[in-house]
């Protein structure tokens, strides 16, 4: 018997809204890595990525289909949508000599992308933080709660919000943002 992997979309069937105001939908699949190091680990990264990873507390980093999220001090997630299947390893010459942890948690995330001139209101319905672009602006990523999931958030753009979900609440966030897209009468 050999078993094999199949990625399926965590919805489960249920619709994310999509709507004039604000469109939900599960990002791409993406290689995923979580960075913890010093300063040091930035440059060699940034050569194997094609991304540097941000040094300002609640920055992130993006070039096309690739990007690095700050999550603390000396803590990064990196994503590449694009199949990247040998990362890993690049990540690991580059960083060959460098004190560092790389975990690969492709397999453990999803990602929902919210987007429109109503996704800071349909958020912000179960996300603690402002997220008036004044308060959370383009260019922001933290770690959050969407009511009772963890989540990354990151405002790559102004209109545009990406959320780094465990892939075993994904059937609860698509529930919660349908939900909320409902209740504020976007759908």
């Amino acid at each position: 018997m050999t078993l094999e992997a199949v990625r399926r979309s965590p919805p489960g069937g249920l619709a994310l809204p999509n709507t004039a105001k604000v469109r939900a939908r599960v990002a791409p699949f993406a290689t995923r890595f979580i960075l913890r190091g010093g300063a040091d680990v930035v440059a060699p990264v940034a050569e194997a990525l094609g991304v540097a990873p941000p040094t300002r507390p609640l920055g992130s980093a993006s070039e096309g289909a690739r990007a690095a999220l700050w999550q603390g001090p000396d803590e990064w997630l990196l994503i590449a949508e694009n199949d990247a299947p040998d990362l890993g390893a690049k990540l690991e010459a580059a960083l060959a000599g460098v004190f560092h942890t790389l975990v690969d948690v492709s397999h453990r995330q999803v990602a929902y992308e919210v987007s429109g001139p109503g996704a800071e209101r349909l958020l912000n319905a179960a996300v603690p933080l402002d997220l008036d672009v004044s308060a959370f602006p383009a260019g922001m990523a933290t770690r959050t709660w969407l009511m009772k999931s963890e989540v990354g958030l990151w405002r790559p753009e102004a209109q545009k919000f990406r959320l780094e979900v465990s892939r075993s609440f994904g059937p609860y966030v698509t529930a919660l943002l349908a939900l909320s897209a409902r209740d504020q009468e976007m759908c």
